[in-house]
C-alpha cells in the first residue's frame, strides 16, 4: 500500500531480454482514474515510423518545458551511452503559494529517452511529458517521495524513495520503440524496520511477498515469511502510455 504515495515492498533479479515483445502486468487504478492511455498498445512494427534525430539531447525538449535532470547509460546494449532527460513544465498557473512552504512550482515532470547513434547524433525513442508529479507535492505528515531515474545493465529504473516509510521501483526494458514495464519492487518500512517486501516479475508472471513475523524486531532482526503467487495476466504496460506514476498500484 502507499502512505502518501507509499506503495508496498522490494527486490528481485529480472530476466534480461531484447527490444522485442513479452510481459504481463497486474494493474489497479485508483478512484476510477484511467492510468493507461492508448499508447500502451504495443507497437507491432517499426516500419513507416518517423525517425527524429538531433545533435544535442536538449534539442528534443518541447518549448514549454525545461530540463530537470539528465541521465546517461546504455539502454540497448550497443556500447553507446544513451540519454534520458527528465523535463518539467513551465505553466505559470501551476506555481502556487503554500501557507507554510511559500512559493511552490507544481508543474509536472516527464521523460524523454534518446538512443545515441554511431555518428554521434541522438534518436528519439519514446517520451511522456507529464507522467511524474512535481517535486513539490504535499507529502502530508512527511515529505513527498523523491524521484530518482537511473540506467543499469540496459534497464531503466524509476525509483521512489520515501524515507522511513520505504521505497518502490519500476523496471523497464526497451521493446519496439518503447519501454515495457518488466518488474516492480517495493519495501514497506516503519523507520529502520522492514515490515514487508514485494517483488513482481512481469516476464515470468510471478510475485514474491515477504512479511516480517517478528513484532519486536529491530533493524536487522526481522524474520520474514515468504510466499509466491502467480499474477493475473493483462496487457503489457509501456512507459509512453502511463498517465501518472502516482496512480500505479500492484497487489
Amino acid at each position: 500500500m502507499k502512505k502518501n504515495f507509499l506503495i508496498m515492498p522490494i527486490f528481485m533479479a529480472l530476466t534480461f531480454f531484447s527490444c522485442k515483445k513479452e510481459g504481463k502486468a497486474d494493474l489497479v487504478s485508483k478512484e476510477n482514474k484511467t492510468v493507461l492511455s492508448d499508447k500502451n498498445i504495443p507497437k507491432e512494427s517499426s516500419e513507416n515510423v518517423e525517425v527524429i534525430t538531433n545533435k544535442k539531447p536538449e534539442d528534443f525538449i518541447p518549448k514549454t518545458f525545461v530540463l530537470f535532470s539528465k541521465i546517461e547509460g546504455d539502454l540497448n546494449n550497443d556500447g553507446l551511452k544513451d540519454c534520458v532527460l527528465i523535463i518539467k513544465g513551465t505553466e505559470k498557473d501551476k506555481i502556487i503559494t503554500d501557507e507554510s512552504r511559500g512559493k511552490l512550482d507544481r508543474n509536472r515532470r516527464g521523460i524523454i529517452i534518446l538512443f545515441k547513434i554511431k555518428n554521434g547524433d541522438y534518436e528519439l525513442i519514446t517520451d511522456n511529458n507529464t507522467c511524474f508529479s512535481s517535486e513539490n507535492e504535499d507529502g502530508g505528515v512527511y515529505y513527498a517521495p523523491e524521484l530518482d531515474v537511473s540506467v543499469e545493465k540496459n534497464n531503466l529504473y524509476v525509483h521512489y524513495a520515501h524515507g522511513r516509510y520505504g521505497y518502490w521501483t519500476y523496471t523497464f526494458k526497451c521493446k519496439n520503440s518503447d519501454f515495457q514495464l518488466i518488474g516492480y519492487d517495493s519495501s514497506d518500512n516503519q523507520g529502520p524496520i522492514v515490515m514487508s517486501e514485494t517483488s513482481i516479475n512481469f516476464l515470468t508472471g510471478k510475485k514474491q511477498f515477504k512479511e516480517n513475523t517478528n513484532p519486536n524486531a529491530e533493524s536487522g532482526d526481522e524474520v520474514f515469511k515468504e510466499t509466491w503467487t502467480k499474477i493475473k495476466s493483462q496487457k503489457p504496460i509501456f512507459l509512453s502510455g502511463i498517465k501518472n506514476f502516482d496512480d500505479l498500484e500492484f497487489y
